[in-house]
């Protein structure tokens, strides 16, 4: 049952970052940081959220973390567009796509981490 949780949630990850590719632009691939940001929202969520209800092995956990959130970001694609910048002599746009999509990932489970976890 975990495949099949893993690959239900792959395909909708997989169509969702689709429909999000379509706001990137050849200046800057606003499409990769929003389906990987959005992806990093999703899984810290889940994450940080059901921790404790959902069990390690649970087909929702493969679902949501393993298949969506697997789906919808995408290292590869924000590597080739990267590379791309720089290849087309935007180095300096292609660290800030870095930077950017490194930072605010991070950002993004500090925020949830420390907003939906209790104090210790």
């Amino acid at each position: 049952m975990l495949f099949l949780a893993i690959f239900l949630g792959g395909g909708l990850g997989s169509l969702a970052r689709f429909g999000v590719s379509q706001f990137s632009s050849p200046s800057f691939p606003i499409g990769t940081l929003l389906a990987n940001a959005l992806a990093c929202v999703v899984m810290a969520v889940a994450i940080y959220t059901f921790s404790s209800k959902i069990e390690s092995s649970s087909f929702l956990r493969a679902f949501i973390i393993i298949g969506f959130c697997g789906g919808f970001s995408t290292f590869s694609t924000f590597s080739f567009e990267t590379f791309e910048l720089i290849r087309n002599g935007n180095t300096m746009v292609a660290i800030l796509n870095i930077v950017v999509n490194v930072a605010f990932c991070l950002i993004i489970f500090y925020f949830f981490r420390n907003s939906l976890l209790p104090a210790k």
